[in-house]
């Protein structure tokens, strides 16, 4: 039998990248190497691509500081350089001879540049098939301004929320500060609009961690959000699929820190993770139908991790946000939650790749009928 080639794709530009390295790791152990072979492709925080070798072993040396490998076009020791007017970027920097060849490419890139539509975008131009959401489906779900923009006209409900650009918060603090205590009061969090895992997240008690919040939120992104806190339980649940998305059974996160920040998520191993959460059925009936209504809304594929606040004194469910590549080692919710619907690791893993498939046809066959 003729295996299929699948291009793990890992590392990368954002804050996520050592997340990244765990998953595909979990992600490459996990794959069936009686039926694919499995090519991994490191992409370094600098953007250069990996793509001989050992590409997981470089980039942990990297991470320790002792990696030798030359620096190339565009880059120096504290990262990359602008490109002067007689210089040529390599539209995949560093990998000299392209792209290997691949069959299906699986991203396990977490955060900006590869959870965002950009790393799909130059899949598609290849024409290759992927896992997961393609750019638009990436972009909305990245972007929490803009995924709660959809969510809202849906009439899904959330938490209240202020958008706030980082140069306002800079030119006009004390009219942002008004802002913030008249609509939303506190406690609230204040985010990065587009980051993952928790990275840059605070949330504020009081109005003197006001400004440490948003000044931290502003060294990841250019946009933050202000979102009003809710005594809530913290719910999650997985979705696999295209046009006909099934959700599964939802679980509960309790971390022991006082929300689940980043340390909770990775350092903390005091976080509890209940799967499947103890809610009442209808509770359940709700958040199952938020979540595939949530990833269709979005227009996602193959995909996504619905993260939920359920209020511990109303039972009331508010959607947080749609996460379109979770955490894939063995241990983490999105793989969690399908195992306990009854779908194993492997064979969630075989699925992913199947929809991938499907996808790319059904888009193929598409743009050939146009022609």
């Amino acid at each position: 039998m003729v295996k299929i080639r699948v291009g793990v794709l890992f590392g990368g530009r954002s804050g996520e990248h050592e997340v990244s390295l765990l998953s595909a790791e979990s992600v490459m152990r996990a794959l069936d190497r009686g039926k694919y072979e499995v090519v991994p492709i490191g992409i370094t925080r600098e953007g250069r691509w990996l793509t001989d070798g050992n590409p997981m072993e470089e980039l942990k040396l990297l991470a320790s500081g002792t990696d030798q490998t030359p620096l190339r076009l565009g880059q120096a020791e504290q990262g990359p350089v602008a490109a002067s007017v007689n210089e040529r970027r390599e539209l995949v920097p560093g990998a000299r001879e392209g792209l290997p060849r691949v069959d299906v490419v699986f991203p396990v890139l977490h955060g900006t540049y590869g959870e965002d539509g950009t790393v799909q975008g130059l899949l598609e131009l290849a024409n290759i098939p992927y896992v997961g959401s393609g750019v638009l489906g990436s972009a909305l779900a990245m972007d929490k301004a803009a995924m709660k923009a959809v969510f809202s006209a849906a009439g899904f409900p959330m938490a209240a929320s202020i958008l706030v650009m980082r140069w306002e918060w800079r030119r006009h603090p004390d009219q942002i500060r008004r802002k913030v205590e008249e609509e939303l009061g506190y406690p609230c969090f204040v985010k990065p609009v587009n980051l993952g895992s928790s990275v840059g997240i605070s949330k504020v008690h009081a109005r003197e961690e006001l400004a440490p919040a948003l000044d931290l939120a502003s060294r990841y992104d250019r946009r933050l959000l202000v979102e009003q806190a809710i005594n809530a339980r913290e719910i999650e649940c997985s979705v696999l699929g295209n046009d006909a998305p099934i959700a599964s059974v939802p679980a509960e996160i309790i971390p022991r820190r006082e929300f689940y920040d980043y340390e909770a998520k990775y350092l903390d191993d005091r976080t509890e993770l209940i799967v499947p959460a103890d809610l009442p059925p209808a509770t359940i009936a709700v958040v199952q139908d938020l979540a595939v209504r949530a990833f269709m809304a979005l227009d996602c594929a193959g995909m996504a991790r619905a993260d939920f606040f359920v209020d511990k004194v109303t039972g009331s469910v508010y959607i947080n946000e749609l996460n379109t590549i979770p955490g894939f080692t063995s241990v983490s919710m999105y793989p969690r939650m399908w195992e306990a619907s009854g779908i194993p690791y492997p064979e969630l893993l075989n699925r992913l790749i199947e929809l991938a498939f499907e996808r790319h046809k059904e888009r193929s066959s598409m743009s050939t009928s146009y022609r």
